[in-house]
């Protein structure tokens, strides 16, 4: 329970930006002295700082999605384009909400027919001009900040869709923490559609290696196929290897 209220916090805290201590207290429901103990722990997180009478986010800890959406735009479209060369048709296939998936529509070919599950507005939008492409949209409340849909049942992906391949997206990846988003309310989608994909091809620019954000909605292991611009070292090709991961390398 201590654990579960420390990461509600965090994401509190990485929403507001700035928390008082007393705000803190009213928002969780505790006392001061709690708030207090569970402050000094989240601290040890480097992404935070203490202030006068509260907490902080460090200065260019996260990036928002707009500016996410324009960082490496050509290194991101590499990745993109590299994944949909991996998509057949009558695929059934998740793509998941990110700066970097949304463009794998634009190298499809116009008559592909395909199905596709999303929580994201940019691949609805992008799908829409597809005449073979159904588009089945999960998630029921729409969450302007990342442009995507989030709020699922516990079981609504896994137990309604078969998925052939998903496409991921992650704010951080590292070997110990894995795939990770900052996202309370998508962590639930991103999860399920982990576990229902034949398949599992994560796409990920150098930038987002070997950092840590809130929450870990996968392990590095569940995944099949790396798409990224990153040239790994021995300790990750090992990895790879081991737990027969394949990897594509991109160029802009």
């Amino acid at each position: 329970m201590k654990e579960k209220r420390y990461e509600l916090i965090k994401h509190y805290i990485l929403q507001k930006n700035h928390v008082t201590l007393k705000e803190l207290e009213d928002e969780f429901n505790v006392s001061m002295n709690t708030i207090r103990r569970d402050v000094n722990k989240i601290l040890e997180d480097s992404r935070f700082e203490k202030v006068y009478g509260g907490v902080s986010v460090k200065k260019n800890t996260l990036v928002n999605f707009e500016d996410r959406n324009i960082e490496n735009k050509e290194i991101k479209k590499g990745i993109a384009k590299a994944a949909a060369d991996l998509i057949q048709p009558h695929d059934l296939i998740y793509i998941d909400s990110g700066t970097t998936t949304k463009y794998i529509l634009d190298y499809l070919d116009d008559d592909i027919d395909i199905s596709i599950i999303t929580n994201s507005l940019d691949v609805i939008v992008k799908a829409e001009k597809f005449k073979n492409i159904p588009i089945f949209l999960i998630g029921h409340v729409f969450k302007k900040s990342t442009r995507s849909f989030v709020g699922v049942e516990s079981d609504e992906l896994t137990a309604k869709y078969n998925i052939s391949k998903a496409f991921m997206a992650a704010t951080a990846v590292s070997m110990q923490s894995g795939l990770m988003n900052s996202d309370v309310m998508e962590y639930e989608i991103k999860k399920q559609a982990i576990e229902k994909a034949n398949n599992v091809f994560l796409l990920a620019d150098a930038e987002k290696f070997d950092k840590s954000t809130l929450l870990t909605y996968a392990s590095l292991k569940d995944i099949d196929c790396m798409i990224t611009n990153k040239h790994f070292n021995e300790e990750y090709n090992e990895f790879f290897a081991e737990n027969n991961i394949k990897t594509i390398e991109t160029t802009p």
